[in-house]
């Protein structure tokens, strides 16, 4: 086992590090008040090769492995989590055509992605079927060589700036997999949601009405759709996770500063044992988060099964992100719950990490589910 970063990983961290210092944190309280999309700062990730990290070489990306790229995400997720996400979400759509796509698919739409700033978006979740996949309405009819598909897409993260979606169809009671472009005839974007937190993450509501999709853009075969879907989380999870532990660990540091600052009754905060634990409490469960969160990674770039591991770390990392910044906003008082300070942002970016991409709830299932094939333990 090795538990330092080589060379080349410590220098990925210290570069985002400054690109979060200098891009990402001076502006996230202008986003998240805004809830403008930040393209300038997208712009500027792209750049800098945060964008895209998973492309093959051989359609003009890096393909960065997933434990590099959850280093990055978690010091741009310190800056701001809706910012993490608004540059970060590309890899949710991208990856079911690394995994299931063609070389034409992936020349298409893939290889563009590396030339200029473009997004992508997964187009999977609907109204009636979030963490349970296996309820979508949405229909893909074969009609001659195309496939024409119908239905409503929820809550998709970049809906209103991708240029093309991967959607989750039924053909007859097949889930398949498509990509779609985003300026076919009969897609119709909603406005942006106003959701709870991360304003900066750009959510819509995506309708497809009779849009026409020719057979070559349809993801392997009939009926893979599902095992595409759920492949791609074994892959995300950890970034997911990583986002958490961003959130955390800029809530200890708020926490930390402050009560190292702060005096009551002569002495400082943090000198009371009740505010001393709190701090001590969040810095080992954000350790334990971060090493879950790099094993899953690990794993995942050693080509071995990480289902499990993924979604401990997506749930445990999401659980302490949540507890985090509360007792963060505890610490701090009365300046915890005014918008002026930014632990209330912090608490409110954070309640999604227990939802999106599987709920906690869900992925305790997968766990489980594991565990049940599982004759011992060791």
């Amino acid at each position: 086992m090795e538990f330092s970063l080589t060379k080349k990983q410590q220098e990925n961290v210290d570069k985002a590090r400054a690109f979060t210092k200098e891009w990402v944190s001076p502006n996230a309280v202008k986003y998240d008040r805004s809830g403008e999309f930040p393209r300038d700062i997208c712009q500027e990730a792209f750049n800098l090769n945060f964008m895209n990290p998973h492309i093959p070489k051989e359609y003009g990306g890096e393909e960065t492995c997933v434990l590099d790229h959850c280093l990055i995400m978690e010091e741009i997720c310190t800056g701001c989590s809706g910012i993490g996400t608004a540059l970060g979400s590309n890899g949710l759509s991208q990856y079911p055509v690394i995994f299931a796509g063609n070389d034409f698919q992936k020349k298409k739409f893939l290889e563009p992605m590396t030339q200029e700033l473009m997004f992508s978006a997964y187009c999977v979740t609907e109204p009636e079927a979030g963490s349970d996949v296996s309820r979508i309405k949405t229909t893909a009819q074969k009609v001659g060589n195309d496939y024409v598909i119908n239905g409503v897409k929820w809550w998709i993260t970049c809906g209103s700036v991708a240029s093309w979606y991967f959607v989750l169809a039924r053909v007859e009671d097949r889930a398949t997999g498509f990509i779609v472009p985003a300026d076919t005839e009969g897609i119709i974007r909603g406005m942006k949601e106003h959701n709870l937190g991360q304003h900066a993450s750009n959510t819509i509501r995506v309708t497809f009405e009779d849009v026409k999709v020719p057979q070559e853009y349809r993801l392997g075969e009939e009926g893979d759709g599902f095992k595409i879907a759920m492949k791609t989380f074994d892959h995300t999870r950890p970034g997911i996770a990583s986002g958490s532990n961003g959130i955390t660990k800029a809530a200890l540091n708020i926490a930390l500063t402050y009560a190292k600052a702060r005096r009551t009754f002569d002495k400082k905060l943090i000198s009371y044992q009740g505010i001393s634990f709190k701090l001590a409490e969040m810095m080992t469960k954000l350790d334990a988060a971060r090493y879950m969160t790099y094993l899953s990674a690990d794993l995942f770039d050693q080509k071995q099964d990480n289902a499990r591991q993924a979604a401990q770390a997506k749930w445990y990392a999401a659980e302490v992100a949540m507890w985090a910044t509360v007792d963060c906003c505890q610490i701090l008082g009365g300046y915890g719950y005014t918008n002026e300070m930014p632990a209330e942002k912090l608490m409110r970016d954070a309640k999604i990490y227990q939802i999106y991409e599987g709920a906690s709830e869900i992925q305790k299932m997968i766990i489980v589910g594991k565990l049940m094939r599982t004759r011992e333990v060791h």
